[in-house]
């Protein structure tokens, strides 16, 4: 009975802290952002150049090339075999789509399973293989947002909202549970069972590969926001916490790319950032990383479906 209640509020949770959140987000960047013109913002785009432009696009495309490379490493864990190139193909169709639509890891899931059918990639293995990216996304994130609140100065981090305490402890904590998470891997070979199901970790080079490209690939996200930033905003060793904290929040609101609910939480951490130069930076950020590789995603997927129309 009591199992069933916990269910029952865990349901419930998952049904309203979305929506509160987006309301919350909503409030905060219109608390932020009311104010700002069209006028102050196309300026702060403007000042781009089209230097900062072009070096948003190459590094999304090496973040979504990092993130083909953890999905073949993946693959090969749950010892499926799909060549390299068609690899970077579904793993950009299933990122592309999952990050702007939400709902991570069943719609890429959903993704995978039709483009890797084709190969004999089972359910189970495109489900391991989605559990692998996600892990190298957490142990990166972790860690890297873990080593800049540490090695960030207290004149960086004056430049946040992070005091220098919470910020070395938080640090600590992110770095050492992403190292544990690598040390585990290497002494725990026995498979883990939990919720009537088994499973068996990586090996510790298999870890270590997702410790150090989702690292990578999450330091050149936080870069794509970082360089679009005036100058004179945060170094970017003390922003990717604040980066990382954000992307977290985002992730736990459940919405769809946690749009707004990333903003707010951005917004919050850099107070001392222009609130049009970071509008301007969001824009930014949002057209590269997400409506763009979204967009391509579509078109791919169609073209896809349209030579395999049989495929299911």
């Amino acid at each position: 009975m009591g199992r069933h209640r916990f269910a029952h509020w865990i349901q419930l949770a998952l049904r309203v802290v979305p929506p509160v959140m987006l309301i919350a987000a909503i409030w905060v960047l219109w608390r932020e952002f009311h104010k700002l013109s069209f006028t102050a913002v196309s300026h702060h785009m403007a000042a781009w150049g089209w230097h900062a432009i072009l070096d948003t696009l190459a590094l999304s495309i090496v973040s979504f090339l990092l993130m083909g490379g953890i999905e073949w490493v993946g693959l090969r864990w749950t010892g499926a075999k799909v060549p390299f190139g068609a690899t970077q193909f579904g793993s950009f169709l299933a990122n592309a789509i999952a990050h702007a639509i939400g709902a991570n890891l069943l719609i890429s899931s959903a993704v995978r399973a039709r483009l890797y059918d084709r190969h004999g990639v089972t359910l189970t293995q495109v489900a391991g293989t989605t559990l692998f990216a996600a892990m190298a996304f957490a142990v990166g994130l972790g860690a890297l947002s873990g080593a800049g609140l540490l090695l960030a100065s207290k004149s960086d981090l004056a430049r946040t909202a992070i005091a220098p305490a919470m910020a070395r402890t938080l640090g600590v904590v992110l770095v050492t549970l992403a190292g544990g998470y690598v040390i585990l891997c290497a002494l725990r070979r026995r498979p883990i069972n939990a919720f009537g199901r088994s499973l068996t970790l990586p090996s510790a080079t298999d870890a270590a590969a997702q410790l150090v490209l989702g690292v990578v690939d999450n330091a050149i996200a936080a870069a794509i926001l970082w360089i679009l930033l005036p100058t004179a905003g945060p170094s970017y060793v003390s922003f990717v916490g604040a980066y990382a904290v954000a992307c977290i929040v985002g992730l736990a609101s459940s919405v769809p790319g946690g749009a707004g609910v990333f903003e707010s939480a951005m917004a919050a951490l850099l107070p001392n950032v222009e609130p049009a130069a970071l509008a301007a930076a969001f824009l930014g950020y949002r057209l590269s990383y997400y409506i763009l590789p979204l967009i391509l995603a579509a078109i791919a997927l169609g073209v896809e479906a349209l030579r395999n129309p049989k495929q299911r």
